[in-house]
């Protein structure tokens, strides 16, 4: 199994790469959109890689973290949820988010990702909220302030005009350690205008 690749990027689109190994191999992975969007053709780049063999393919699907590639993991073991269903679940949010609806058991947020229904996102808040609920005792889940904050600041940018995805990715990339609402809206303005 390929779970870990370092190189270069020789091709992208919206949501895939063609990742260029210093061996002069090329892997076609698919990534989330956001993720996708953050990267350049010519950029090296490090990534936990989930392979997925099938009759007719062998398809790769990238994670920035380990964490990230972790929680991909356990969103395959839903029933009725494949991996492209999983990416477009990982693109609504960060995992802290995605995490705190099935906590709230708020089958509304999951069922907005394109190919979950509300029966399947009912049924992962029943097959996972056990689970996230000893992930959070364990600490491995971050506290909720953090995510409320990020939740204002997303909601503040779209008052202002910006697409909900574009200001979910902007609002992600700010640390939100120790910070403001307002300070973390000014960071997110400041990478949206960059």
């Amino acid at each position: 199994m390929i779970s870990y690749l370092t190189g270069t990027i020789y091709a992208k689109d919206h949501s895939a790469i063609t990742l260029l190994t210093s061996g002069g191999v090329g892997y076609d992975i698919t990534l989330t959109g956001v993720h996708a969007s953050e990267l350049s053709t010519g950029q090296k780049i490090a990534l936990h890689t989930h392979m997925k063999v099938s009759e007719n393919a062998m398809d790769l699907y990238g994670f920035r973290t380990k964490e990230e590639k972790s929680f991909f993991s356990l969103l395959l073991s839903v029933s009725g949820v494949g991996p492209k269903s999983a990416m477009n679940i990982l693109a609504i949010g960060s995992i802290h988010d995605i995490e705190d609806a099935i906590l709230r058991a708020d089958a509304k947020y999951l069922s907005a990702v394109q190919g979950i229904g509300k029966k399947t996102a009912e049924r992962m808040v029943v097959e996972l909220k056990s689970k996230m609920q000893k992930r959070s005792s364990s600490g491995e889940v971050r506290q909720t302030a953090g995510g409320n904050i990020l939740e204002e600041v997303i909601d503040g940018l779209v008052s202002m005009g910006y697409s909900k995805e574009d200001a979910r990715a902007a609002a992600l990339t700010c640390d939100a350690d120790g910070k403001s609402t307002e300070q973390l809206l000014r960071d997110a303005l400041q990478t949206l205008s960059k």
